[in-house]
């Protein structure tokens, strides 16, 4: 579904994302895990076309998108949920929603987002910056789920969310990924909430891959380590 090819990000002529490789598959989640400023960010900032690649390519289902504006990469497939959320915080919850449907025929907010998160439908008249940071959260996901992605990113999903609030979300998206069908690539600190949904772990240590491992076979215990350095 995704193919990265020896992708390299610089800020200015700095490098800050070296020769990255990998692959996220049909229906697959992979976990991006690092500590700050290792890189996951503009990682997924270069992905969705926001930080231009250096060299390198990007592959959607097949198709180069390397050179592609972000508009162009939303709408061919790819939903991105940024470090921080973002939501519109004088717009109320629906019209946050809706603001994600601009490729989307009717603009309705589909049932199934409310039936996942019901605080959303309870809320949905109210303005997203009143919102709790767990609510944010669950309204940021939504907004980028509604636009029918083939694959949705998460950059730090839980910064700033109390645990309960975690699970919760851990449990949406693996329902949401079983109903909706779509590949999901997050970057996390958080071990525990990655160890809920991600089926393969990638660790990124100044700007390069040094681990790999599937979710039957992953070493907690050296991931944690690359966590805690």
């Amino acid at each position: 579904m995704l193919t990265v090819n020896a992708l390299s990000v610089y800020y200015g002529e700095s490098p800050a994302v070296r020769d990255v490789s990998f692959e996220l598959r049909q229906s697959e989640t992979v976990a991006i895990m690092g500590r700050n400023g290792m890189g996951k960010s503009t990682l997924f900032k270069s992905l969705i076309g926001i930080l231009p690649a250096k060299k390198g390519e990007v592959l959607l289902d097949g198709r180069n998108i390397t050179r592609q504006p972000s508009h162009e990469r939303v709408a061919a497939g790819l939903s991105y949920v940024p470090q921080g959320r973002m939501i519109f915080p004088y717009l109320t919850v629906e019209e946050n929603i809706l603001t994600g449907m601009e490729y989307v025929a009717e603009k309705k907010v589909p049932r199934y987002v409310y039936e996942v998160f019901p605080v959303l439908e309870q809320m949905k008249d109210r303005r997203g910056g009143n919102l709790s940071g767990g609510q944010q959260q669950q309204l940021a996901i939504a907004r980028a789920l509604v636009a029918n992605p083939k694959i949705l990113i998460l950059d730090e999903p839980t910064e700033g969310i109390q645990p309960s609030i975690i699970k919760d979300i851990a449990k949406a998206l693996n329902r949401l990924k079983f109903e909706r069908d779509f590949s999901l690539l997050v970057s996390e600190q958080v071990l525990s909430f990655t160890m809920e949904i991600a089926d393969r772990f990638v660790i990124i240590e100044k700007g390069q891959f040094v681990y790999e491992g599937a979710k039957d076979k992953v070493d907690t215990a050296r991931i944690h380590a690359y966590l805690t350095i």
